[in-house]
């Protein structure tokens, strides 16, 4: 699954009024026939790699997304090409790196658990008690600087792992967060998410006692029972 395109716009203004500015001689050449001796010539002599996986990924999003049909401009396929690496992956604009777009190819390996670095887990560890002191245990997507934590963390990764080092986070911020919910409740048993957390609470917490508690259960970190040794699932 590549990224959700709307190329309508993207072929009318290619299209114009009149097919008098498509053709060979122009800057202009019908999808029908990017695979013509003329047309890889003129695409190779224009530096575009016709064998490349950017050139390949580009083509075929813009042929299933005209049918192939339409007149592409060389200048927009090559700038197309920049958003892709040499893999054919997507680069996002946002953060500058592939890996992160959900296709077939990757979407079971997304969810696995992987071990990921230890300064992303503290990173994401100090971020979330000093957000949840600040807003009194309520998520506030507004003011949060959780995407800064999973950027830092996609930059440590390999490509191929991005995905699911995103998944094991997540699953190790909501582990962070209801330890927090749980000493807080134990210093203020009628304690609520935006009242005032007892002066404290928190103190007794620390990255290593709460992931002390986790275990790897298939793809999933659970959390075990001190009483029984069961599992309690942290998605519950």
């Amino acid at each position: 699954m590549l990224e959700s395109l709307n190329y309508n716009m993207f072929f009318q203004q290619m299209l114009g009024s009149s097919a008098n500015s498509a053709g060979i001689g122009g800057n202009m050449v019908p999808m029908s026939d990017l695979s013509s001796p003329a047309v890889q010539s003129q695409l190779k002599a224009a530096g575009i790699d016709t064998g490349s996986k950017q050139y390949q990924t580009v083509v075929k999003s813009m042929m299933d997304a005209g049918s192939g049909g339409g007149y592409v401009s060389i200048s927009a396929l090559k700038n197309r090409m920049r958003r892709y690496d040499k893999d054919g992956d997507y680069i996002s604009p946002f953060s500058g790196m592939a890996g992160l777009v959900v296709t077939d190819k990757n979407r079971a390996e997304k969810n696995r658990i992987i071990s990921i670095p230890e300064s992303s887990r503290e990173e994401m560890f100090e971020l979330t008690k000093r957000e949840f002191l600040r807003e009194n245990g309520v998520g506030n997507g507004d003011t949060t600087k959780r995407t800064d934590v999973y950027l830092n963390l996609y930059r440590k990764m390999p490509k191929k792992d991005r995905l699911a080092a995103g998944n094991t986070l997540d699953q190790y911020e909501r582990a962070y967060t209801q330890a927090f919910v749980d000493a807080v409740k134990a210093a203020d048993p009628k304690w609520e998410p935006g009242k005032q957390i007892p002066f404290g609470a928190l103190d007794g917490i620390t990255r290593e006692s709460v992931e002390s508690t986790l275990v790897k259960s298939g793809n999933s970190l659970v959390r075990k029972s001190s009483a029984s040794g069961s599992a309690l699932d942290l998605h519950a």
